[in-house]
């Protein structure tokens, strides 16, 4: 078993990710099997409960209100409309359930209190429920706890030094005292990043050390390839080499072996040859489903294929039990 470490340097970081290849791919294999059931992979499922409108300019979301992407506007979804979605992905095989809305922030209102009947509606499926909602306080996290909620994705996106260059309308430091609320309130933290953005690999070594040096790993680290979206100011980059993916998740694995690294956007593109390296590299989560919010995402029969060909069998609901705070909290709640 390795050691869990939050103290990790650039330069140590650096020396894994620049590894050859198959070997770094070995070496997080070991480090996988030691800490997780080999070829068993968590499958989430993505639904946009909000879309468009956004107030933020990330470079890369065709959900921000200052690009023309073609994704309009959609208001939130009722309850009744979220629990018939997650009991569909529940039957195509997901044990996550995640809902996305295209806010800067959590507000305190009725919009908010529908989220949490929402959280509570699915939560009775015995899922786990995982929302990202932009930032919340203290007690918006509290709130979203006593509702249920299992986890909350919050991306770094990339390295501070590289932040600048993809989103100016909130700081790197809003997005850490994100995860530190949801931490807090004892719920799992979700938090990745995204490749493809014209970072270096100095950029990738430093979000990833950011993610790894938190106080506690992420439950979840979902490893994003930038899927270009034409309107937005990344929308003419070329899209990652998936030799630079597939480090990405070796280095993830080694560095935070507990965690779920999971393979997020850009698996489209992937053939199934190259996905399996990916899983053999640690990633042991994806998201399944026609769509990611807004992008497109291989269908779940393909995945299920996909399963089949490579013995990879999905992981079921609460596998890792409830987080220890979380637990805590309950307790206190008595």
């Amino acid at each position: 078993m390795s050691v869990i470490r939050n103290n990790w340097s650039r330069e140590e970081i650096k020396g894994i990710y620049e590894t050859p290849l198959l070997e770094l791919i070995l070496s997080a294999a070991d480090v996988h099997r030691a800490h997780h059931k080999f070829g068993e992979v968590q499958i989430s499922s993505l639904l946009s409960i909000k879309t468009g409108g956004c107030s933020e300019d990330c470079g890369y979301c065709p959900q921000a209100a200052r690009y023309n992407t073609g994704v309009g506007v959609q208001a939130l979804m009722k309850v009744d409309e979220v629990v018939k979605a997650a009991k569909n992905a529940k039957a195509g095989g997901a044990s996550r359930f995640c809902m996305g809305a295209a806010w800067r922030e959590v507000r305190d209102n009725s919009d908010f209190d529908r989220v949490l009947d929402m959280v509570k509606e699915v939560n009775k499926l015995n899922m786990e429920v995982c929302c990202t909602l932009g930032m919340v306080n203290e007690y918006q996290a509290k709130r979203l706890a006593e509702a249920g909620l299992y986890a909350y994705n919050h991306n770094v996106d990339t390295s501070e030094e590289h932040y600048g260059d993809v989103i100016t309308t909130r700081t790197y430091d809003d997005r850490l005292n994100t995860l530190e609320n949801v931490r807090k309130a004892g719920i799992s933290v979700c938090s990745g990043g995204i490749i493809g953005m014209g970072e270096t690999g100095s950029d990738r070594i430093a979000m990833l050390q950011t993610l790894a040096n938190l106080p506690e790993h992420p439950g979840s680290v979902p490893i994003n390839a930038l899927v270009p979206v034409t309107g937005t100011p990344m929308g003419e980059r070329g899209r990652v080499s998936f030799d630079e993916l597939v480090r990405m998740i070796a280095t993830a694995r080694i560095l935070m072996p507990n965690s779920a690294v999971r393979l997020s956007a850009g698996r489209l593109e992937l053939s199934i040859a190259e996905q399996a390296l990916c899983f053999m590299a640690g990633a042991n989560s994806i998201f399944a489903g026609d769509k990611l919010l807004t992008t497109p995402n291989p269908a779940y029969n393909a995945d299920m294929e996909m399963f089949g060909i490579l013995g990879l069998t999905p992981k079921e609901a609460f596998a890792d039990g409830i987080p220890v705070q979380k637990q805590l909290l309950q307790h206190e709640q008595g």
